[in-house]
């Protein structure tokens, strides 16, 4: 089974994984399931610590990610032109969720995730 994470999971995992349930902690440590960290979350907490909203720094995440065995992936032209094959849902236009929801459906994988409006687009979404 292969999980992309949202990027506030991976935050979650990293830095307080109380913050998740029992299920999704069990799912991202289980050497049976290939988890994915796309280089759009990666940006996304360099943003977010470059304004000083979050205090941990792009390249701390991507290390602490691959430490744990993850598999960064790139941001590809195919993930691009899934975005645009992506159903308009009322009130959600989170760049990056989109750009997720687009890699989860490319690379074959359910996407971990807190926000529930997530579960409008078809995409198979995993529960924190």
């Amino acid at each position: 089974m292969r999980v992309l994470l949202d990027t506030h999971i991976l935050l979650w995992w990293q830095r307080d994984k109380l913050l998740l349930g029992d299920r999704a902690r069990s799912m991202i440590a289980s050497p049976e399931v290939e988890v994915l960290v796309s280089t759009a979350s990666l940006w996304e907490i360099a943003i977010k610590f470059r304004l000083g909203k979050i205090e941990v720094c792009s390249s701390e995440a991507m290390r602490d990610a691959s430490g744990d065995g993850f598999t960064i992936i790139g941001v590809e032209a195919e993930h691009v032109a899934q975005v645009e094959r992506l159903p308009q849902v009322a009130g959600h236009r989170d760049p990056f969720d989109h750009l997720l929801l687009a890699q989860a459906m490319v690379e074959k994988a359910a996407l971990m995730t807190a926000d529930r409006i997530l579960n409008q687009y078809g995409v198979r979404c995993l529960p924190a």
